[in-house]
């Protein structure tokens, strides 16, 4: 599924030469001047060949911050460069893995009219992903509780995906007048059929066996098996992907999908979700809605969202399905700050404010119904950004996506 370049294999070759015996060592510290603060909310665990990024703003979920996303890249980087580092691997403390962007800080920021700052965390955030898509080292995180949004961003183009039973799962970014982002057109357009678009467009939730059953996650374990696995994993002298797999699937656990499962149904999502315009997808679910429980909760979820993240969405996905990793980072960077500019419509300040903030769980929709949206108004969205503003600098020359 993952193959490593001729750098990856020739790494590898040195690696095994280097270490016909290993030492100990501690975990290595980020060396650019920081704010210890900053520092604590990603703590670095160190073990003999591989090393961990603990996401660590348990109050906040671990919502993810322009600091977190910074200092996880320069030690992602330091990591793939150390050759005594054989894999690296990311969890999150508390009850979250990570709920996602850290969009109440984004809110405050915009509402000073601190947009720079806004437009720097999408950059960073975005850069770090295309990192993870295109590492060169066995990667692993760990999806124990909430992972939603960005959250989500941050672990799925890694090579190896750990969900529990305590998982869950959702990109809910169409309710806060915002469009699914991180790499979600890449990773939710090449699920089977059309759940990519049911997901995105309803914020409907997965719980961890789902998770590895649709493949957005590779293996699974029970929550109380965490603490044994990773001892497990911290005691490995390798850089091998095989074998880090075959330890995964030694001492994880069999995926049980409920009867009840949103997957088992996938026939008639596809149904529903196959047209070509958000309208259609109404009007089927409407059509269906008397004699499929799917569609009344589907119809729910899609009138409780923005109108104009929904098209906005839905064509997202839809041209995620033939694009690369990269092409998809740099198009929803875009969107992104297409969004935070609030020339077209200030859904996402409002979806964030009702949702977040306020908790009035009420928005004002500049946008209130489907009809209000013209094509005009998506189109902004997907148009490139004025010359003045920096662009999303990938190194894609160097970088090639893997997935």
């Amino acid at each position: 599924m993952h193959r490593f370049r001729s750098l990856s294999l020739f790494r590898r070759s040195l690696h095994r030469q280097s270490h016909s015996c290993f030492t100990t060592i501690s975990a290595q510290r980020d060396t650019y001047p920081q704010n210890p603060h900053f520092q604590q909310e990603v703590l670095v665990e160190g073990r003999a060949f591989s090393r961990a990024a603990i996401l660590n703003r348990p109050s906040q979920l671990n919502a993810i911050t322009t600091s977190m996303a910074g200092r996880l890249q320069r030690l992602y980087e330091s990591w793939e460069d150390n050759s005594q580092i054989g894999f690296v691997t990311m969890k999150g403390s508390g009850r979250a893995f990570c709920s996602g962007a850290d969009m109440v800080t984004i809110y405050r920021l915009l509402q000073e009219g601190n947009d720079e700052s806004c437009k720097e965390f999408f950059r960073t955030l975005y850069q770090f992903i295309y990192l993870l898509g295109t590492y060169l080292k066995p990667n692993l995180a760990i999806l124990d509780g909430i992972t939603m949004g960005g959250g989500a961003g941050i672990a799925v183009p890694g090579m190896f995906r750990i969900a529990t039973d305590k998982t869950f799962f959702a990109t809910p970014e169409v309710q806060m007048g915002f469009h699914p982002d991180a790499g979600a057109s890449f990773y939710l357009s090449r699920l089977p059929g059309y759940l990519g678009e049911f997901l995105a467009l309803t914020g409907e939730r997965l719980n961890g066996a789902e998770l590895v059953a649709c493949g957005l996650a590779t293996h699974f374990s029970l929550n109380a098996k965490l603490a044994w696995i990773e001892e497990h994993l911290g005691q490995l002298m390798t850089d091998d992907p095989s074998v880090i797999s075959e330890s995964l699937a030694q001492y994880g656990d069999l995926v049980y999908v409920d009867k009840n499962s949103i997957l088992h149904k996938i026939d008639r999502i596809d149904k529903y979700f196959c047209h070509d315009t958000v309208e259609e997808i109404v009007d089927a679910l409407k059509e269906g809605e008397s004699h499929d429980e799917l569609c009344s909760t589907a119809l729910k979820k899609l009138k409780e969202a923005s109108p104009l993240s929904l098209k906005i969405t839905l064509q997202s996905i839809r041209e995620g399905r033939f694009q690369s990793l990269d092409q998809c980072l740099a198009r929803e960077y875009c969107t992104s700050l297409h969004c935070i500019s609030k020339q077209v419509s200030g859904d996402f300040c409002e979806g964030i404010r009702a949702r977040l903030v306020d908790k009035d769980y009420s928005p004002k929709w500049d946008t209130p119904s489907l009809e209000a949206v013209t094509k005009d108004m998506v189109d902004f969205y997907f148009a490139p950004l004025p010359t003045s503003e920096p662009k999303l600098n990938l190194p894609t020359a160097s970088r090639e996506p893997y997935m």
